[in-house]
């Protein structure tokens, strides 16, 4: 299930972002890439310890809480302090799938990656390339999403940046544990969300509203790792 999830940041946050990250002191990418993925990566990081990489990541964390969008298509387990990545001069990620699991610097808790999370901080114009390919079930989806926008896509899916031929094409990208591991359950409860709340809004009194929202309940409470 891949899901686009508008306005996580408005266009002045996103201006801000852009500001602070002009000043940033970048890395070369390839150092927290895998043995086999360093040889697909060509990119810019910020450290984890990097203090405005903090300043940032912390408030992200903040604002995914309160996106319903992404609480109800995730839900979130845990999700990894949010990184920040840089493409320009050709740079790109060749094909590969994410690790599957992820420790936190600051704590050591280990998170598995079953989702995985890329925030657009620059506009497509500002660009060319840098586009977001992930494979779905039966073909390639492309993606090149106004800054302020993020995709969330399933973690084990084949997926990279295309080189960027021309301008800076910026993000902040991340992972999630979720409380459903399976990504068809998690899919299922996806719909019975939104079907309830659908009908909630035309009849919030009508029986079935309360009858579909106690069996997602009880899904939930059946399929959920805590």
């Amino acid at each position: 299930m891949i899901q686009i999830i508008s306005d996580v940041l408005s266009p002045d946050e996103v201006k801000r972002f852009r500001e602070l990250l002009g000043q940033a002191q970048w890395q070369d990418g390839r150092a927290t890439a895998g043995h086999v993925a360093i040889r697909a990566k060509a990119n810019e990081q910020l450290s984890q310890d990097d203090p405005l990489a903090q300043q940032l990541s912390e408030f992200l964390l903040d604002r995914l809480g309160q996106i319903s969008h992404f609480v109800a298509a995730a839900l979130p387990l845990k999700v990894l302090p949010p990184r920040f990545n840089r493409y320009t001069g050709g740079g790109n990620y060749g094909d590969h799938i994410d690790n599957a699991i992820f420790t936190v610097p600051a704590s050591g808790t280990r998170i598995r990656g079953d989702l995985s999370s890329t925030l657009f901080l620059s506009d497509p114009d500002d660009y060319e390339g840098g586009e977001l390919i992930v494979q779905g079930e039966i073909e390639r989806h492309h993606f090149k999403l106004p800054a302020g926008q993020m995709i969330l896509y399933p973690s084990g899916s084949f997926h990279q940046v295309t080189p960027v031929t021309r301008g800076t094409r910026l993000g902040a990208f991340f992972w999630t544990q979720s409380l459903v591991r399976e990504h068809s359950r998690r899919a299922l409860l996806f719909e019975l969300d939104n079907t309830i709340q659908g009908l909630a809004q035309n009849d919030p009194g009508q029986p079935a509203v309360g009858r579909l929202t106690g069996l997602y309940h009880n899904l939930l409470r059946e399929w959920c790792d805590t």
